[in-house]
């Protein structure tokens, strides 16, 4: 058993920075094994506050990073054929279910909801997963836990999860940090000054006021450390900014003007 999880053993301390009580209940959550939903724009922090705590509780996490064309066979497992003949190969969510490791369903709502059913007698009294192909009843480890995540903002006009799934999980809602905060997280992750990192949050915050007025999505904290990174590197700030913050988010001639002058504000 812990063979088959080293691989997924968390070694050094992801940095977090807590923006409220986020860590306290997810560990309340955690000593009851609740399964957990994390909600929230791309970019602010969710998979490394997962990261974070299976590290704090030295579990191994094992992640998913859902799509449209993953099937159960991908999170249960399948029959495989080699040199010996047929063997059954355990998928993400069965290996962590049997051997008591989180489970990290990024972006769920990626995945097709017949899909996504299967999750369903983990995340209530009975903590089990039939493996129907093969046969068989896999009861949960005690360790075990099921985390998701998803953009509500972004999946809304699309696509969400069903009622019956929702209602199975305790939630935390996420978003981007505080001006201050998300300062500190960005001078912290790529060494810039803290004078560049309020810059760049400034020129975050300008974006994020734009969403829904032609942008569908702000500039991410994952996006301001990119930007961090090329200039500590060296790179010219405005340039750092053009090719990390305002070309990746929009086509739009307009929009790449009145971003790129925001930034000549600040920089």
């Amino acid at each position: 058993m812990s063979e088959t999880l080293d691989a997924y053993r968390i070694a050094r301390q992801p940095y977090y920075r807590p923006v409220a009580d986020e860590v306290a209940l997810f560990e309340a959550a955690y000593s009851v094994r609740m399964p957990m939903m994390l909600k929230g724009p791309t970019g602010c922090g969710k998979t490394r506050f997962v990261e974070h705590m299976a590290w704090k509780l030295g579990k191994p996490l094992i992640t998913v990073a859902c799509n449209e064309d993953m099937t159960a066979s991908d999170l249960v497992g399948r029959f495989l054929l080699d040199a010996n003949g047929t063997r059954w190969q355990d998928g993400p969510l069965a290996t962590a279910a049997r051997h008591g490791a989180i489970c990290y369903l990024d972006e769920v709502v990626e995945a097709r909801q017949d899909t996504t059913v299967v999750i369903h007698p983990l995340t209530d009294n009975r903590r089990v997963l039939p493996l129907e192909k093969k046969g068989e009843l896999v009861k949960a480890h005690p360790d075990f836990q099921i985390v998701i995540s998803y953009n509500p903002g972004y999946q809304s006009l699309m696509k969400d999860l069903k009622q019956s799934t929702k209602q199975r999980f305790g939630a935390l809602d996420f978003n981007y940090p505080d001006h201050a905060i998300e300062a500190e997280i960005v001078a912290h992750e790529t060494g810039v000054g803290a004078d560049v990192a309020d810059k760049l949050v400034g020129i975050a915050g300008r974006a994020r006021n734009l969403k829904g007025h032609g942008l569908d999505e702000g500039i991410s904290t994952r996006m301001l450390i990119y930007a961090g990174s090329l200039i500590a590197q060296g790179v010219a700030a405005q340039a750092a900014c053009r090719v990390a913050l305002v070309r990746p988010i929009t086509d739009d001639p307009d929009m790449r003007d009145a971003l790129d002058a925001a930034v000549a504000t600040f920089f």
